[in-house]
This record gives structure tokens, sequence and C-alpha cells, in this order.
């Protein structure tokens, strides 16, 4: 019986001893491949504590660039206006022709879109005896937001006995020009300039039976009344 039992006992301990040379072996494996695991984790922003490395501060936002007062914006009409065809408050369409550049770097590239308000519009016979229509460009779509611009307006009287003038808008710093241009077939017609302040004339107006007509694919160009921010 003595010796049974000091067998068991035996057996006993080197069970113990050996649960106990496991445990440490796993501990062990487990501390070495810690480290890799932790990279892992910082890795993968998924994990608990992850996502570390990826807290690095965003770049940041580029300068905005000032489009300055005076810059000349040229237009490519999207449809027809005219003293007869049109009406104060109408809105027309537009496409910008000369692309627009500061310090050498395209901000409002040609083709982006473009609309304005005709201000005035009277056909013949209803000013005193004489026709106008005048334009102002209101908007411009740039890197796909539509910015609000405000510019000189540009303005054509005709008068009654078929006497052209040309009438800028704006004061002596109110300086637009006006350049129609049809386009197509390889044509094109220079059908007259405004060029000057505040009540300059020159010119010749393009008109219909004495009525001022601005066809589609006609050229009109505003100047930039204040700054313009681009983003």
């Amino acid at each position: 019986m003595r010796s049974r039992a000091l067998l068991f006992a035996s057996s006993l301990i080197l069970l113990l001893t050996l649960a106990a040379c496991s445990k440490s072996a796993n501990e062990s494996a487990t501390n070495s491949a810690s480290p890799d695991q932790n990279a892992a984790n910082s890795s993968n922003p998924n994990a608990p504590g992850g996502g570390m490395a990826n807290n690095a501060k965003p770049a940041p936002a580029p300068e905005p660039v000032i489009v300055p007062a005076g810059t000349v914006l040229t237009v490519r009409l999207g449809e027809a206006v005219g003293s007869k065809i049109s009406s104060p408050g109408q809105t027309f369409t537009a496409t910008v022709a000369t692309p627009v550049q500061v310090e050498g770097k395209t901000v409002i590239p040609s083709g982006a879109s473009a609309s304005g308000t005709v201000t005035d519009a009277k056909p013949l016979g209803r000013f005193k005896g004489g026709a106008v229509l005048q334009v102002r460009l209101d908007s411009v779509r740039i890197n796909g937001a539509q910015r609000q611009v405000q510019t000189s307006a540009v303005t054509r009287t005709e008068k009654g006995k078929g006497k052209r003038t040309a009438v800028m808008a704006g004061g002596g710093a109110g300086v637009g020009a006006l350049i129609g241009g049809l386009a197509g077939g390889g044509k094109g017609a220079a059908i007259g300039a405004l060029v000057g302040g505040g009540g300059g004339t020159a010119g010749a107006a393009f008109t219909g039976n004495k009525d001022i007509v601005l066809p589609a694919e006609s050229l009109v160009s505003f100047k930039l009344e204040t700054p313009l921010e681009v983003k």
C-alpha cells in the first residue's frame, strides 16, 4: 500500500510539472508574437487601437487665387439677345471664349459655362425713336461651382434715323467691349467693338431693321468691377 501511495504521489507531481511547463511555453510564444500582432493592429484601422499610422495631418488647402478687378471676361452667347426680342430681366447663357490666367496659371478655362442678364431692352420707337440693349454678366462656373461676378454692363443704342452710338455703363472705370462674331463653316464676322470709358463711342452697331440684335455665337467682353476669388 505504501508503495502504491508513493507511486501515485510521484505521478501527480510529474503531471503538475508538465502542466506548468506547457503554460510557460504558451505564454512565451504569445509574448514573442505580440510585436507582430501589434504592428498588424496598428496598420488595420478596424482593429482595436489600430489606425495610429493613418492619423497624419492632412495637407493644407491651396491658397485661393484672386482674379483682379479690370480683368476681361470674353464669352460666347448661347442664344440671341436684342432690343426687340429680349426684355429687361431676361437671362442668357454663354460660355467662356478666352481662358483667364493669373500669373501664368489658367483659373477660368475656355468652355466654362456662364450666364448673364439683359438689364435693359427697348425696341425701336420706344426710346426717343431709337432702340437700346444693355447686357451684363452675372456668373461663371469655376471648378464645378457657379461663382457670382460683378462686371461692367455693355450698352448699345440705335437712333431712329440710323445714327449708331455705343455707350459704356459704369462711368469712367466701367469699360466693356462688345465684339460680335458669327462662327460656323469657317466664317467669321467682326461686327464692331465698344472700347473706352463711360460715354465713349466707337464702332458700328449690328442691327436688323434698326433694332439691335446680338445673335447666338456673338462674342461679348465684360470687365470685372470687383476682384474674384477662385478656390
